[in-house]
């Protein structure tokens, strides 16, 4: 049987290894241009999630017969 390619048992890694981040150099402009795509994507997402939960609510609604036009003024 050959040993060839095989690690021995005192050199393997860790199954767990810890990294300690110290320092990030990104440039401010491009910070910058993330942030705005990230908020531009965002908008879209807000939107899809309210009517999702317009969704869910209405047919909750319907089910269980509560909502705005069932208060008693």
């Amino acid at each position: 049987m050959s040993t060839q390619g095989t690690v021995p048992s005192e050199q393997r890694l860790p199954s767990e290894q810890r990294t300690i981040l110290t320092d990030i150099d990104v440039p401010f402009g491009r910070l910058v241009m993330f942030f705005i795509k990230a908020s531009l994507a965002a908008i879209p997402a807000v939107i899809i999630v309210w009517l999702i939960l317009m969704i869910v609510g209405a047919i909750l609604g319907a089910i269980f017969g509560f909502g705005w036009w069932m208060h008693a003024w």
